[in-house]
């Protein structure tokens, strides 16, 4: 068995989010800009996607947004840890400015396209793509022939992980910009099996 579509969701607005300081692991919880997005684009994913199922990340922002779509679908909402954003680890609460001020190193790597460790005690964004990817494949191959997943998950997690789960490499992500937030991508499956991204960014 096996779904036939993925949508993956990116939660709401933070204040974190809005000033660009890193969460990673970090429970921060929706503000009431999120909040507002999650609504909205919940009618609209409701509307277009009919989703059967809906998988979250077990941190809040992600799981208030997999509430708005349970309120409009009725659906129960399910976790799994491993749809987290990426570990920033000793990075939490900076932004990259902070980071790149303390270590110019980080800026040029990262100006080099390199797949830069979020700090000593952090992911790359390859161990992020294996994580998310794994993840997704347990959860079609549990979910009937036919069916909608909605994946509700983070701005790199997301990003990153569409790419790794259809089979693309760190490189690949390089090509795409940033989910925003409520923003969601959809993947679906070819009848040669093979996964592949169909619409990316979409907004309510």
């Amino acid at each position: 068995m096996t779904a036939s579509r993925l949508v993956l969701w990116r939660h709401g607005e933070t204040d974190w989010n809005a000033v660009g300081r890193m969460q990673g692991h970090l429970d921060i919880p929706m503000n009431a800009t999120g909040e507002q997005q999650a609504r909205a684009a919940a009618a609209v994913l409701a509307e277009r996607h009919h989703a059967t199922s809906i998988v979250s990340s077990d941190l809040s922002r992600a799981q208030g947004t997999a509430r708005a779509l349970a309120e409009a679908t009725g659906l129960p909402v399910t976790t799994d840890e491993r749809l987290r954003e990426i570990n920033v680890g000793e990075w939490v609460g900076l932004t990259l400015t902070d980071i790149v001020a303390a270590d110019p190193s980080v800026g040029e790597a990262l100006h080099r396209g390199e797949d830069v460790r979020r700090s000593a005690t952090g992911e790359t964004s390859t161990e992020l793509g294996e994580r998310i990817a794994g993840a997704l494949r347990d959860i079609v191959e549990d979910t009937d022939d036919g069916e909608t997943v909605v994946v509700v998950t983070h701005g790199m997690a997301a990003r990153i992980g569409s790419v790794f789960f259809a089979g693309g490499s760190f490189d690949d992500t390089r090509l795409l910009g940033g989910v925003r937030n409520c923003a969601w991508i959809v993947l679906d499956a070819g009848r040669d099996g093979v996964w592949r991204i169909r619409q990316y960014n979409v907004q309510a």
